[in-house]
């Protein structure tokens, strides 16, 4: 994550899986240690997207956050939450990128 957004200068960088209660789940422990800044709404709001299809997504541990001007955000394991997690959140992802690469306009849209 820190290469990617250090050196290769990525706007989004998205994790698959490794966020529940397992010994072997530790994204959010590696996504922790390299953000800057963490944006706990990204995470809170797909987790209750995702709430809304199925109870267990209350075991999710993902987190997200900033490094540099890259946005760091963790995703279910299954392709299907994380279809439905980025079908939800895509549009401010967008917007969030938008506005760490210093493009401000618009911030009161929806």
């Amino acid at each position: 994550m820190c290469e990617l957004s250090d050196e290769d200068k990525a706007d989004l960088i998205l994790t698959t899986g490794g966020t529940g209660f397992s010994k072997r789940d530790n994204t959010p422990e590696a996504t922790m240690r390299a953000v800057e800044r963490e944006t706990p709404g990204i995470s809170e709001a797909m987790r209750y997207y995702s709430l809304q299809i199925t109870p267990r997504a209350m075991l999710s541990r993902g987190v997200s956050g900033i490094r540099k001007e890259a946005l760091i955000v963790n995703l279910p394991g299954s392709p299907k939450a994380v279809r439905e997690c980025l079908e939800y959140a895509i549009g401010a992802l967008t917007h969030g990128i938008d506005i760490l690469k210093g493009n401000t306009g618009n911030c009161a849209g929806k």
